[in-house]
């Protein structure tokens, strides 16, 4: 028996043989991002326990294979999949995702999530509770996990918040002698013994006196509320390089085996007025935040960008997913993707004219739909090129309210108040742009190379935040695709490049320009195969890592093992 074969026996060992997946139809949905990223791997594991991932991971471990744990594989860099096929050992993926288990404790004020939970069921078990998680919106309509969230420092819309970020975790790691170790630092006694430990949060089998209070680490970036504020300094308040939240399993990025992670929750903001804005003059937005961020006593929920152009893909491109989310929900829009993911599986089949075939039946459905957007959004966006939706707290409503009619009610800009059903279409409509990049690439693959994303953070002082491309950079670009966290300074930048282009040459380009505006990068979609990982970045993964049995080759660092470069 192959020492390949001797691993697949030993992992249908521990969790049944229909739990491992070895043909190319069937991994194909985890061997492949959503945005960019593809590779083979030996196998696709998928067990219903922490202790079957122990013990998945043990055997992965003693065969010396390469180990990517995989959440819900919804990242945009590729780095929750393999990239290529030329990993020492082959690769296993380990996937997370029936592992959902969600621990309240010191009366819902803080959470336990394990491996697989996602953000959309954390919300709907701190709902009874008059609670909500770090992030609201965005990612956890598509079945991020917690976790992984955490390991990429995620950031999301909520600018009191900052990234995802706790100094308590419970993970696995390999140490210098190659010998996995699990280490608890949940703040919760569940014991010494790795399999009685997991087992423990399994079944749920621990009571209050056991979850220590923990004040001395914390379970969310505190000091964020205050960092943001600071208006007038060089650095960007938020990116995956910050060594301000790079700690155990937060921004681990796959280096660790997090089991679980233990987060505060928040409050739900009742009382909240959303505030639409356009205008043509984007300095009266950099004075907007300046003067909210540095003179405010509350701090806006959300403030989130889009420009004209992203308007109109979204519009175009994204409407389809704006109804499915509108009308069956985020609960079960996973599974929406689940099947997708399969129909795509099959259609494979037909050959070329299988490909993306998906999309473009979504496509064409989106197209007999009535129209979906508030009649004074469309207004706004043939009056202005930026779009700011603006999400308050009550308590800052009447100050908010006065600095724009005394800023933005003019010719050149304006607001409106939302209604509680136009604050929600504006926020979806945001939210589905993400993707409407990759939906009009697909629908337009004879006319697109291929779409270069750039994720970036600015310097909290920066004042001129609109790009200006050279003209050899643009005439290779179909569209340029601005969206992002105003307030936080983080913006997306999707850039659909014309074919015969060289995506590679222009990320290149681009990138330099924003070295010279001081800007960070990525924000909060972390390196995965796409960035290089930066000093302080690269340093943390060897310190978690130091055989690099791990994603090896995230960050575009060495696959070898114990980092070793090979000439």
């Amino acid at each position: 028996m192959t020492a390949s074969a001797a691993l697949l026996k030993r992992l249908r060992d521990i969790v049944g043989r229909r739990k491992v997946l070895t043909a190319p139809r069937a991994t194909a949905r985890f061997r492949e991002g959503y945005r960019t990223g593809s590779g083979a791997a030996l196998a696709v594991v998928l067990p219903g326990t922490l202790v079957e991932l122990w013990r998945v991971a043990q055997a992965c471990v003693a065969a010396d294979v390469s180990i990517i744990i995989q959440a819900s594989n919804t990242g945009l860099t590729g780095g929750s999949t393999p990239s290529g096929d030329d990993y020492p050992g082959g690769v296993v993926i380990i996937s997370t995702v029936r592992l959902k288990g969600i621990h309240l404790v010191r009366d819902a004020e803080q959470v336990v999530c394990l491996a697989g939970a996602t953000l959309n069921e954390l919300e709907r078990a701190l709902l009874p509770f008059g609670r909500e998680p770090h992030s609201v919106i965005g990612s956890s309509c598509l079945g991020a996990s917690v976790v992984g969230g955490v390991c990429n420092n995620s950031g999301g819309s909520l600018i009191q918040r900052g990234p995802a970020f706790t100094q308590l975790a419970l993970f696995g790691m390999i140490g210098d002698d190659g010998s996995l170790s699990l280490v608890n630092h949940l703040g919760i006694d569940l014991g010494d013994e790795p399999e009685a430990m997991l087992h423990r949060l399994d079944t749920d089998a621990f009571g209050a006196a056991e979850v220590h209070g923990c004040s001395d680490r914390w379970a969310h970036d505190r000091s964020y509320i205050s960092h943001v504020r600071e208006i007038d300094s060089d650095r960007p308040a938020r990116f995956n390089a910050d060594s301000r939240c790079l700690f155990e399993a937060a921004g681990s990025a796959g280096k660790l085996i997090v089991f679980a992670v233990r987060l505060d929750t928040f409050p739900k903001e009742e009382g909240s007025v959303t505030f639409y804005l356009g205008t043509n003059d984007p300095a009266r937005l950099t004075t907007l935040r300046r003067t909210i961020l540095g003179t405010f006593e509350h701090l806006p929920i959300a403030g989130e960008y889009m420009h004209r152009a992203v308007f109109d893909i979204a519009d175009r491109y994204g409407k389809d997913m704006f109804a499915a989310i509108k009308r069956i929900g985020t609960a079960r829009l996973p599974h929406l993707f689940a099947a997708k993911a399969r129909f795509d599986s099959w259609a494979r089949r037909l050959g070329p004219a299988g490909a993306h075939l998906s999309d473009r039946l979504m496509q064409r459905i989106g197209r007999v739909l009535p129209d979906h957007l508030p009649r004074r959004m469309r207004d706004y966006r043939d009056r202005f090129e930026h779009h700011l939706i603006l999400k308050v707290p009550g308590s800052a409503a009447a100050a908010t309210r006065a600095l724009l009619t005394s800023q933005f009610d003019n010719a050149a800009s304006g607001f409106f108040e939302c209604t509680a059903q136009e604050a929600a279409d504006a926020f979806l409509h945001r939210f589905v742009a993400a993707g409407a990049a990759v939906r009009y690439r697909a629908v337009h693959a004879r006319e697109v190379e291929d779409i270069v994303a750039l994720d970036i953070a600015l310097p909290r002082n920066a004042r001129q935040w609109v790009e200006e491309l050279p003209d050899d950079i643009a005439g290779d670009i179909i569209h340029r695709l601005y969206y992002g966290h105003f307030f936080c300074h983080v913006f997306h930048q999707d850039y659909i490049v014309r074919k015969g282009a060289d995506p590679l040459a222009l990320e290149h380009r681009m990138l330099e320009i924003l070295d010279t505006r001081g800007a960070e990068y990525p924000a909060e979609h972390n390196v995965g195969h796409l960035y290089h990982a930066k000093p302080v970045l690269a340093d943390f993964y060897r310190s978690l890592d130091p055989t690099n049995r791990f994603n090896p080759g995230i960050g575009h660092m060495p696959r070898n093992r114990h980092w070793k470069q090979i000439t």
